[in-house]
């Protein structure tokens, strides 16, 4: 089973999530923000699956430092996914993409040990 996880490599939520993963064997593949910017479709995609409102990470420093017409620009994908796009900081990490398509957005050790042993 391969999983494709995304976020920021330097997140402690990150680091927690790749040492659960690595101490149950489970190979994944990263894909960091800050290598590589989220696309508008990958945006879209997640927020199609679990709404936009739970893609939105409101509770760190990027969130809280925007004005009130920025953090307006998030109620809509039209104008979110280029704020987002540029400030991947505001996007929730980890997201777990499984083989099976399961998506999974923080770092919800129970369930995602679940989906891993297949429960």
């Amino acid at each position: 089973m391969s999983v494709k996880v995304y976020g920021i490599k330097n997140c402690n939520t990150m680091k927690k999530t790749f040492q659960l993963l690595e101490k149950e064997g489970v190979t994944y593949e990263f894909l960091d923000y800050k290598k590589e910017k989220p696309s508008k479709s990958l945006l879209e995609g997640f927020a199609e699956e679990v709404g936009l409102d739970q893609v939105i990470n409101r509770k760190g420093t990027t969130f809280r430092k925007l004005s009130d017409e920025q953090k307006g620009l998030l109620n809509q994908g039209e104008t979110a996914y280029p704020l987002l796009m540029e400030n991947s900081s505001m996007i929730k990490r980890p997201i777990l993409r499984f083989p099976d398509g399961k998506l999974i957005l923080g770092l919800q050790e129970e369930e995602i040990m679940e989906h891993v042993s297949g429960g």
